[in-house]
Formats: structure tokens, sequence, C-alpha cells
């Protein structure tokens, strides 16, 4: 339990900070001259999004901005990231920068970004959009641990509520009971400030229009975190990343080997940023001994294994995070569809090697020993040919072979395939 009482610890902190913080005033009262930063809240709240924000937010105080403003549309995602952006919110209203929330025409502060939106000094509402609901879910947590998740983030709704003289039985009601108001309910409710029916009204309404702006938005780097600090993401890549160097062993081009490890990495990368679930690593790690076993037997039921024993690995990736709304929706199961499909036709296609080449190992290396092919690439010492219809890495045992040029296969070194040209006396 060691997450969520960091979790709790952090939530108390930021309660002390609000209480601290500058009360709400209007934006007039604010008397700073920099410019007004605008950042694009219209992402899941995650690593990417955090960053994001975390950027703008060091900019805004570092260049004395005048205001914040999150143009907000935006689903929910993970508590912990959430954390993270209302921990920067706070730094700047303790820096007197007011900071302001603008959800736009049939958008969402859903969930996590119900959070956000809340710890802002303003609310703004446009026509057709929604704020809530902000029940949080502990993945494949106890009740216990459920309920402790839930007990906290009541707390910090409620806190943000009263910060800025809003209704906290209301906010406490998106939490408690998964409650979300449309933008007339919830100016009726007096749980935001207003409506308005673009950014431009709103801008004027918070008193920053017409002001020099920033603007801060995802960029590469950012959705190249938010992809990897999605679990689903990361198990996904290391089941691929298993199952190519797999593959490569068949015919070594080498190619698919260097993929494989590529997207290995980045999904264990991904997996140590979020701290995901050891229950899941381990099912990944069986997954790659059931494929090892694969490459000795060539059955394809080991391989079709490793596949279904991998998605149960993807899945448990996730397990004991602290999201709003639940990361495994419609999407990850339509993913796992394709993967086990996916994973049998692969296994069929891998038991058909096996048959072609059961003299042998998996490989076939032995079987290939005076069979006949093609250069694909100079072969001078070493290039690469065409036997049997797959490319293998080939050296030559006697002079350079161009492309095109017909080989014999003699040997072999390790993965290596040893050949001469068809015109060459054996020595």
């Amino acid at each position: 339990m060691p997450a969520m009482k960091g979790r709790v610890e952090l939530i108390f902190v930021l309660i002390i900070l609000m209480l601290v913080s500058p009360a709400a005033l209007p934006a007039h009262a604010y008397s700073r001259e920099g410019p007004v930063v605008v950042v694009d809240m219209g992402y899941t709240v995650d690593l990417g999004s955090s960053e994001m924000v975390g950027a703008a937010v060091g900019y805004a105080i570092s260049h004395n901005a005048s205001a914040i403003l999150l143009v907000m549309n935006s689903p929910g995602g993970y508590l912990g990231d959430m954390l993270k952006i209302v921990s920067y919110l706070n730094e700047a209203n303790q820096s007197g920068i007011p900071v302001y929330t603008y959800v736009i025409p049939g958008g969402l502060a859903a969930s996590a970004a119900s959070y956000i939106a809340m710890d802002t000094n303003v609310i703004l509402m446009g026509p057709g959009s929604e704020i809530g609901p902000s029940t949080p879910i502990v993945v494949g947590g106890s009740q216990l641990e459920q309920n402790h998740t839930e007990a906290a983030m009541l707390s910090l709704m409620e806190s943000e509520a009263d910060r800025w003289d809003r209704n906290s039985t209301a906010a406490g009601d998106m939490v408690l009971y998964d409650e979300s108001y449309t933008a007339q309910q919830a100016v009726g409710l007096h749980l935001v400030n207003g409506m308005a029916a673009n950014l431009t009204d709103a801008e004027k309404e918070v008193g920053v229009y017409g002001a020099p702006q920033v603007q801060f938005s995802e960029g590469y780097y950012d959705q190249f975190l938010s992809a990897i600090g999605n679990p689903t993401v990361d198990g996904i890549l290391m089941l691929l990343g298993l199952i190519l160097i797999a593959l490569d062993v068949l015919h070594p081009t080498f190619v698919m080997s260097a993929a494989g490890s590529v997207s290995l990495v980045v999904g264990l990368v991904g997996a140590e940023l979020i701290g995901a679930s050891v229950m899941g690593l381990a099912l990944l790690a069986v997954s790659a001994a059931l494929l090892i076993l694969e490459l000795k037997t060539g059955h394809g039921l080991a391989f079709l294994a490793a596949v279904l024993v991998g998605i149960a690995g993807i899945y448990l990736l996730g397990q004991g995070m602290e999201v709003s709304p639940s990361i495994y929706g419609a999407e990850f199961y339509a993913a796992a569809a394709a993967i086990a499909v996916g994973g049998a036709a692969l296994a069929i296609y891998v038991r058909s090697l096996a048959r072609y080449g059961r003299r042998g190992s998996l490989t076939g290396r032995e079987s290939l020993i005076g069979k006949r092919g093609v250069v694909v690439r100079n072969v001078d010492p070493c290039g690469e040919v065409r036997v049997e219809g797959f490319v293998w890495r080939a050296c030559s045992e006697g002079g350079g072979l161009r492309r095109g040029e017909e080989v014999v296969v003699v040997g072999f070194d390790g993965l290596v395939l040893k050949v001469r040209g068809t015109g060459e006396k054996d020595r």
C-alpha cells in the first residue's frame, strides 16, 4: 500500500497549499504584465499532458505571465498525473498567477480532468459541455483500497470547491455518485462560474482578451510519453518485441530482431515509468519462455499459448493503478481480440515452417545443406541469399558472388550460411 499512502500524503500537501494560496480574486485584481499562457488540455490526463502543463507553468512563472488559461476537452486519465498537474497549478497561484478553465462547446472536463478544472480560479463552460463524473477506480484493487482512494479524492474535490467558493456538495456528488452535469446544470448549482459561447467570449469574461498569448500543446516528446504511459501500449510493445525476435530466428535477416529489440526496450521503459504490475511483467516473462519452447518443438501450440498468456500479462500490467475512468474499455478488448486472431494465424504459419524443416531444428539449417538459392545482396565475402523462400545471412566459401547469381549451401556457422557459386568446384 505504499503507492496509495504516497497519494494520500500528496493530497494532504495540496490541500494545505490551497489554504495558503491567494483567494479567488477577479481577473483585474492581478497586476501582471506578462503574456497569457494558453494550454491545450484536449488530451488524456497522463504522463505527456502532465509534462506539458509542468512546462507551461514553469514558463508562466519565469515570464511573469498575467494568467494561465486551460482550454479543456479531456475524458480524464491517471490520478497520479492529475495530482501532478494540480500541484503545478497551485505553484502558479502561489506565484500570483490566476488559472482559468474553459471547457469548449461540446467538450468534457470528465473524471481526472474534473479535479483539474475544479482547482482553477474560474471555470467557464461552453454550450453542450459537461463536467464530471469523477469517481476514482483502483484497477483490480480490493474494496478497502477503493474506499481509501475514493475518500482521498472526495476530500480533494470538496477542498477545491470550498477554496473557490463553489458548491462542494455538488462537487462531492461527482465523486461519490458518479454524477455529471451539463453546463447549464453546473451554472445553476454554482459548481462553475458561468458559460461562454466560445473561447473569445471566455477570454473577455476573465479579462485577458487582447493580451499577448503563448500557446502550449503536446509536442512529439509529450506524445511519446503519453503513449508509453499507457500500460496496454507497453504490454503490446513488449509482446510484439518478443514475437518479432522469435520469428526472426526462423530466417535471420536481423531486421525483425532489431525492430523487436527496440519494441521490447521501449515497452520495458514505459512499464518502469508507470510502475507496472509485477504480476503482469511475470506473465510476459512466461510468454517469452513459451516462445523459446516453441522454437524447440515447432508445433505452433506453444506459440499460441505465448500470445494468450501475453494478452493476460498486458491486462494485468495496469493492476493497482488509480484512474478515472477505467483504462479497460472497448478499445482494450478490441485490441486483445486482434492480438489473439493474429497470434493464431502466426501459430499456423510457425507450424507450417516446422513441418517443412522437421529433419533439423525449427530453423531447418541442416536440411538446407545442398539446397540452391539466389544472391539478393552481394556476398563479398558476406551478404544475403534467398534459399527455400527465406532470406539468410551468408558468407562465400570461394570468390565474391553478385546479386542474381545462383549458389549452393555447403554448411553453416551459427545462423550464417556458408555458400559457394554453383559453378565452383568442391574444395
